[in-house]
């Protein structure tokens, strides 16, 4: 995905500042739909999420370093979320219940709202023979679906009832005016999900 995902191919990014990071929920489905449907516009993205874990430092000011570390890499709308520390303030946040504490990010994109939005990706490193000297296997992306990838690939809006309440997903529902941006999307009446 040439329009985000190198930028989390840099060392600094990867291991030393964010570490674990993943680049998922809308801006894949907002990739994958909209070229379904008219083509990509990278100037209607709102927001880049990425997703990372580091258990030692829970802290909002993390968001926010980790957000201001991937400003300077690109100019992006960027959205950066420490998944380990997603318990101590998605209540408040969310006006919702507490929720336990995450494991990882594979756990946390299980709990993201709609089952096409369950996606993260990362770039992996090519693989290099033990010297190094020579390239084994070219550079992939990672994915991580929980749920798998038939709802975003097919254009299906379904609530994941893992987290997301089916009145907040009737809301996230009509604010996304999904039928508009994406008309061949196929939405599943969130009371009946």
């Amino acid at each position: 995905m040439p329009f985000c995902c190198p930028h989390l191919d840099r060392a600094d990014v990867d291991a030393l500042i964010l570490p674990d990071a993943w680049i998922g929920a809308g801006i894949l489905r907002d990739v994958v739909w909209g070229q379904r449907d008219h083509g990509f516009d990278p100037d209607e993205v709102h927001d880049v999420d990425v997703a990372f874990f580091d258990p030692d430092d829970l802290s909002r000011q993390r968001d926010d370093a980790a957000q201001r570390c991937l400003t300077s890499i690109a100019d992006l709308p960027w959205e950066a979320t420490n998944q380990a520390a997603v318990h101590t303030w998605y209540a408040e946040h969310f006006h919702a219940p507490p929720v336990p504490p995450l494991a990882s990010v594979h756990e946390a994109v299980a709990t993201w709202p709609e089952t096409a939005t369950c996606v993260a990706i990362r770039p992996t490193p090519p693989m290099r023979s033990v010297s190094g000297e020579a390239q084994l296997a070219p550079a992939g992306i990672e994915v991580c679906a929980p749920y798998g990838l038939d709802d975003l690939l097919s254009g299906v809006w379904r609530r994941n009832p893992a987290r997301i309440s089916i009145a907040a997903s009737t809301a996230r529902l009509a604010r996304h005016r999904v039928h508009q941006r994406w008309p061949s999307v196929v939405v599943y009446n969130p009371t009946r999900s």
